[in-house]
This record gives C-alpha cells, sequence and structure tokens, in this order.
C-alpha cells in the first residue's frame, strides 16, 4: 500500500503520541475553566500551571516569564506592538530574513510614526555584523532577530547581537520558532529581551505558543478583558493546547544531542545527493538546524517541482507555508543577493523525528525521475 513521506517538518510536525495522551482527557471528563474557583476550574489551573513550568524547564527561564498565546504569530505581534504602544514612535530594527509575522507588524507600525530599518544578511543568510552596527548607531528602541531561519535553516549569533543591542539601550526580541527542539534554547544564554516559541513546530498541537518575557519589560496587551497572562493576553484558556504544548517542550529538550545528530547524517546524506543531481544548496556555508535544506535547480519552477513531488508521494515545500499563495520569490534568498530565476526553483526539505534513510533515498530517487521529465519538457519547448 502506498505511504506518502514527510518531509516538511518546518511547516509543521505530528502530533507526538505522549502529546496526544496528555491532552485526550481535555477532551472529555476534565473541561474546567482555569478561572473558576471551583475544583474543575482549580484541575485546569494546576495542568497550565505545570504546563508552564514545562515550558520554562525547556529554555531555561522561570514559570512567571512565560505567556501563553495562541502561536508564534500572536506571540512575535504581542512583543513588537505590546512595546511600541508604550514608547514614542521611534526606529525599529528587523532583519531582512524575518518571517512575515515580524515583518508585516513592523510595517503596520510605521502607520504609527515608527521608523522601520532592515538589517541586512550575507550571501549565507548571516547577518552582516558591520551594517547591524551602523544600525545600532541610529539607537533603534527595538530589535527583532530569529535565531533560525524557516526557510534556510541558518542560525544566528543572537547573544551577541543582543548583547550590543542592549549596551545601546534598545530591546531585543528573538523569534525562536523554528530552533526549539532542533538546537538549544537557552532564553539566559540569548540575552534577549523577548523569546518567541510555538507548540506545533516540535510535536505539540497547533493553537498553542508563548512569548517568554524579561520581567523588566512592560508591554500593552494586545488582547485585553480578564486579564490572564499576567494582563498580557486575556482569554480563557485553550488548557489542552497549552497542556500539549507542555509536554511537546519536555520531549523536545530530552535527547536534543542525539536526535540532532541523528538529523544531520540524513541531512548530509540528502545534500550528497542533492549535489550530484545539481542542485545548489543555499547558506550550505553557514550554520544551520540540522534538519533543513533549502536548495534551487537551475531552470526548474520550484512550484511545479513540489506538486509532482507531492505526487509521488513526498511533501516538500518550496518556501515557508505562510507565504505558499505568494507566488514571490522568497524574501529571505532576494536578500542573500539570489538571482530571481534561481530564487523560484528554490525547494526545501525538512527532517523530523519520523524521517528515515529510506525516506531520503525515496526522495531523491523521485527527484532525479522528476528532474528528468522536467527538463526533457524545457528542451522541446525550446
Amino acid at each position: 500500500m502506498f505511504a506518502p513521506v514527510y518531509l516538511d517538518h518546518n511547516a509543521t510536525t505530528p502530533l507526538s503520541e505522549a502529546v496526544r495522551e496528555a491532552m485526550l482527557p481535555w477532551f472529555g471528563g476534565r473541561f474546567g475553566n482555569a478561572s473558576s474557583r471551583h475544583e474543575y476550574g482549580r484541575a485546569a489551573r494546576q495542568a497550565i500551571d505545570e504546563a508552564r513550568a514545562r515550558v520554562a524547564a525547556a529554555v531555561n527561564a522561570h514559570p512567571t516569564e512565560v505567556i501563553f498565546t495562541s502561536g508564534g504569530s500572536e506571540a512575535n505581534n504581542l512583543f513588537l506592538k505590546g512595546a511600541a504602544m508604550l514608547r514614542r514612535p521611534g526606529r525599529l530594527a528587523v532583519s531582512a530574513i524575518e518571517h512575515p509575522c515580524v515583518r508585516e507588524p513592523a510595517r503596520q507600525l510605521q502607520r504609527s510614526g515608527w521608523q522601520w530599518q532592515e538589517i541586512p544578511v550575507d550571501g549565507q543568510g548571516r547577518i552582516d555584523v558591520d551594517a547591524f552596527r551602523q544600525i545600532l548607531v541610529e539607537r533603534p528602541a527595538l530589535v527583532s532577530v530569529m535565531l533560525a531561519n524557516n526557510e534556510t535553516g541558518v542560525l544566528q549569533d543572537i547573544p551577541a547581537l543582543a548583547a550590543e543591542v542592549r549596551a545601546n539601550g534598545g530591546w531585543m526580541h528573538c523569534d525562536a520558532v523554528q530552533a526549539l527542539g532542533k538546537v538549544e534554547v537557552d532564553f539566559r544564554r540569548l540575552g534577549v529581551h523577548g523569546l518567541t516559541l510555538s507548540s506545533h513546530k516540535l510535536g505539540g498541537p497547533l493553537g498553542a505558543g508563548a512569548l517568554v518575557l524579561d520581567k523588566r519589560v512592560e508591554l500593552a496587551p494586545l488582547v485585553a478583558g480578564g486579564g490572564q497572562e499576567r494582563n498580557l493576553r486575556s482569554g480563557t484558556e485553550n488548557v489542552m493546547a497549552i497542556v500539549g504544548f507542555g509536554v511537546a517542550c519536555e520531549q523536545a529538550a530530552a535527547g536534543l544531542a542525539e536526535r540532532a545528530e541523528r538529523l544531520a547524517a540524513l541531512r548530509l546524506q540528502l545534500e550528497q545527493g542533492l549535489a550530484a543531481l545539481g542542485a545548489r544548496i543555499f547558506s550550505a556555508s553557514a550554520p544551520r538546524l540540522p534538519n533543513t535544506s533549502f536548495f534551487g535547480l537551475d531552470g526548474i519552477d520550484g512550484e511545479t517541482l513540489v506538486a509532482k513531488l507531492d505526487r509521488a508521494g513526498f511533501a516538500v515545500a518550496s518556501g515557508s507555508a505562510c507565504s505558499s499563495a505568494n507566488p514571490e520569490p522568497s524574501h529571505s534568498l532576494l536578500a542573500m543577493g539570489v538571482e530571481p530565476e534561481l530564487a523560484r526553483s528554490a525547494v526545501r526539505v525538512s527532517l523530523g523525528a519520523g524521517s528515515t534513510r529510506q525516506d531520503v533515498d525515496g526522495f531523491l530517487a523521485a527527484l532525479g525521475e522528476n528532474l528528468a521529465k522536467l527538463r526533457t519538457l524545457t528542451a522541446m519547448a525550446v
């Protein structure tokens, strides 16, 4: 029987069995509102407290620093907009390769008088340190740089960048959605004021995320109401999703080194095969997530190739799932100086806990077969 192979773990991950088991009671007899004062409410509050402790432990934070949200997008918006609402409009610096849920809030803040500056990256997708320091001369009040890029997997030296931002009196935010569960994420070592996490990228449920927030940072809430989550995110808590998020974080922290080593070996196998097919691996010389490979193929349309691979039983992406409706080339690749034509050919493979050597071999075989067909069609059309 045909069994499709999922190689798009940077978009989302399958729910782990342990997470599912932890969530199941909250679909049935355990249904209390955590704000209620009776037994049902106390049970819900205890479950949330335990999940908060698990999330905090996974990133070396204190539980009181964890603010639950509906996901990474809300957490990013909460930090940027919440900080901006309590400050005079000033400068906001955002890296050129940020996810749209950071770029769009930054763009919106321009309407309130904020000046948005993009921090350039080099050809490998790393922050251009000289340009970064030039921007800091202008003393931006808010700076946001992601820990791991969702497309290329490139890792930034956040501790070094954050130290310079702090020295200039700014607040540093970091989107670590793609990093947690793949590399070490330590809130203390990173030295940032706000850190964004998301449940569904590490075997947890959709609809849960967190902003880990330095207690010295004051934000205005985006959602006002009953005062949940330290008055920063009102609304009745999604207990079942939060419980699942907590267990997913606990699992992500366990066996991290062994998991990363296994994924890195699979990626090496993949990229050796890609090189034999003439692919160009983007950011190959930069430190990257161990599970991520983003590559281009001359003369090939990435969306077309992804569709053909899907029919062959392999789920991959032509870029970030959040921008898949946008036909324009990846803004991250363009920021790296990649030619638009090559950027349009880009395909992302992101491995996960269940990925195997057989999956990689099968993918490479399907890729080679479909490339041959596409190139034949291209030659016939010329």
